[in-house]
């Protein structure tokens, strides 16, 4: 349920996020989701990959700073109200702060994957289990 997902701190100017793009392709490490969140001067790029070791020693060898968090990755049924109703809510009664989210849809219909940033991470995870 947990999954570990590298933020890098880029400075928000055209072709930051093609550069470290590259990196990761160029370390032949796939995508699972990403995620750009915008500050005055920086941003940072979240993203869940499937090689972490890999990709962080690339984007290290690149000079880009990152760190990894380890977040949920939750699968719900992809219907209006899913969302809420299979995580925002039950955290909320748990009393579980989402800190930040993302989320995406593999097959329309079918299951939809949440990543979410909570202030519990073991709480949330037997709330959610």
């Amino acid at each position: 349920m947990s999954v570990i997902q590298i933020s890098v701190f880029l400075e928000n100017l055209p072709g930051r996020l093609a550069a470290l793009l590259q990196v990761l392709s160029d370390a032949r490490v796939n995508l699972k989701a990403l995620t750009v969140a915008d500050l005055a001067e920086f941003g940072i790029v979240r993203v869940v990959v499937d090689n972490v070791d890999t990709a962080m020693r690339a984007i290290r060898a690149a000079d880009m700073t990152a760190t990894t968090t380890e977040v949920l990755r939750v699968e719900i049924p992809d219907v209006p109200g899913g969302m809420a109703k299979h995580i925002v809510e039950p955290l909320a009664a748990a009393g579980v702060n989402i800190q930040y989210t993302y989320a995406y849809s593999e097959r329309t219909g079918q299951r939809a994957v949440v990543v979410l940033k909570v202030d519990d991470l073991e709480k949330a995870q037997q709330v959610l289990a």
